[in-house]
């Protein structure tokens, strides 16, 4: 095709960030440890927000509250263990997981001194699947028919279909249900006074930094880390810079950035393993994306193995489908799409789009171009935007870029693609990939299927998987949804994404990294377990 640029030219001129090396006199002066037992973090998202009924420490990872079960990590390299927090004992399902029981602890008492009993259980979830309260993971949980209390310590959630991933469901952080009131959870106010059963208390809220100190009521061992600061710095040059001068003890930073810091004495790199996903939806609307043909031409032309190279600096894997290997047998390691630019090329000649004057293909008249948009605040997406557009053009497909805010982006998602990250919910294969590969359903989130396509026989092999008991027959059933998703993809995966942290170097005994969720910052990396810390 004509008025192309090398690939990996382009990539290495624009993904080379800019790093200022002074330290940044516009931040909060905060200092990092200023005593043994004080950790100073920074972090990229607003403080805030601290409600679980919004979602807020959904996975079982939260300072403040803790859910029926917790993730039990032995490392980034496989799947946690949930086991149980808030629950006396593993959940107790029926003969066909549409009925699961849970024995609650008893000596547990919220950080505002009441005791924890069945009623906190009852009054979260309904608050999360009331629609007046507009929570935004209603969605997650629309196979709950009722939560009912059996007695003051036991539990009882009745599905309305068999459901064998419910434990997965049971992660939730609890609140008081003297804190549930009527009416949006937006307008609530929990999410700045939370009341908790987790190691920490929330004990000073302004903008930019949130304290948080040691629950005296917490019913497990007390916390040596005694208080943590976390400061909401949101540009990433800024966040590095603070690093580089010992101002914090630790932050997120892009995997590039933070690759910098591999010879900075004080600070170690840590990359950690997820299950994030990330790459672009593709719009049905479109009538070059709405062409199967197209889809898998864009599929066999991205270099996957380039971008976990030159976009993340090593730091993640290719990704084919929004499974990875760690889901183990159900993984099928022969889902991928071979690196192959010249079959791509010959699909998109015999589908009829023909290489036009200007280099771009065209077909009836329309033109093989869409615009992708990313988050604009969000430099990796930009650099993964790039990275594919860089690969597209060579084909005779343009793709324009765009940076946006996500209510822009809500607007022109069967229209436009959009640079997605996915796997929010990774620790059973139903929450990693039924939303996102399942047809759009009433009641389904914004960024779920955005493109709203439907692709044969996925949606029948998802359901087989959820409802069935027998484990070799759910496996199979998530080998069909790879099969099936090969031959007719709907998205362009890119690459799972390693989390990468900058700590500053220490003593303590951190305990094991744990596979993270698609959300990252300084709640997950080393500081996931900061309760459990000892030196």
């Amino acid at each position: 095709m004509t008025g192309t640029v090398p690939t990996r030219a382009l990539l290495a001129t624009a993904l080379v960030p800019t790093l200022l090396l002074t330290a940044c006199s516009g931040a909060a002066e905060t200092e990092a440890s200023g005593t043994p037992t004080r950790i100073v973090l920074a972090d990229a998202q607003p403080v805030g927000e601290f409600d679980p009924v919004n979602g807020y420490g959904e996975l079982g990872v939260s300072p403040i509250f803790e859910g029926l079960l917790r993730p039990e990590s032995t490392g980034d390299d496989a799947l946690p263990e949930l086991v149980p927090a808030l629950a006396a004992a593993p959940p107790e399902p029926n003969d066909d997981n549409t009925v699961w029981d849970v024995e609650l602890r008893t000596d547990v008492t919220f950080s505002d001194g009441s005791a924890f009993d069945a009623e906190d259980v009852v009054a979260t979830y309904s608050a999360v699947l009331d629609p007046d309260t507009a929570s935004e993971v209603a969605g997650s949980y629309s196979m709950i028919e009722s939560v009912t209390a059996l007695d003051d310590h036991n539990v009882r959630f009745t599905l309305n279909a068999p459901y064998y991933a419910m434990p997965a469901r049971l992660t939730l952080g609890i609140t008081s249900s003297e804190e549930i009131t009527s009416g949006p959870a937006a307008d609530s106010g929990r999410d700045r006074n939370p009341i908790g059963t987790g190691p920490y208390v929330l004990a000073d809220l302004s903008a930019d930094q949130a304290v948080f100190e040691v629950n005296p009521e917490y019913h497990g061992p007390e916390p040596e880390v005694t208080e943590m600061v976390v400061l909401s710095i949101p540009d990433d040059n800024t966040r590095a810079q603070r690093m580089r001068a010992g101002n914090i003890d630790g932050t997120v930073l892009p995997p590039v950035t933070a690759a910098t810091f591999a010879d900075v004495d004080g600070s170690e790199v840590l990359p950690v393993r997820t299950a994030e996903w990330r790459g672009l939806s593709l719009p049905s609307d479109n009538p070059f994306t709405s062409d199967p043909d197209a889809r898998l031409a864009m599929n066999l032309a991205v270099d996957r193995d380039g971008v976990v190279e030159n976009v993340l600096a090593g730091h993640g894997r290719p990704s084919h489908t929004p499974i990875p290997d760690v889901y183990g047998e159900a993984h099928d390691p022969d889902a991928v799409f071979e690196y192959d630019p010249e079959t791509a090329a010959d699909l998109l000649d015999e589908a009829g789009w023909e290489e036009g004057s200007d280099g771009i293909r065209v077909r009836d008249g329309d033109r093989a171009e869409f615009t992708l948009y990313y988050l604009a605040s969000d430099n990796l997406r930009r650099d993964l935007a790039t990275a594919f557009a860089a690969e597209m053009l060579p084909l005779g497909i343009e793709v324009d870029i765009q940076g946006a805010s996500w209510d822009e982006m809500e607007k022109n998602t069967t229209e436009a693609g959009i640079l997605l990250g996915g796997g929010d919910k990774p620790y059973d294969l139903d929450t990693q990939v039924y939303a996102t590969l399942h047809s759009r359903e009433d009641g389904t989130s914004t960024y779920e299927n955005p493109g709203d396509f439907s692709i044969p026989g996925v949606d029948e092999a998802l359901e087989e998987a959820r409802a069935t008991l027998d484990p070799d027959e759910r496996v199979e059933a998530y080998r069909k949804v790879q099969r099936a998703y090969i031959e007719n993809p709907t998205y362009v995966f890119m690459a799972f994404v390693d989390h990468t942290y900058i700590a500053a170097e220490d003593d303590w005994d951190r305990g094991p990294l744990v596979l993270e969720p698609h959300a990252h910052g300084v709640s997950w990396g080393p500081w996931w377990n900061l309760a459990t810390w000892r030196r």
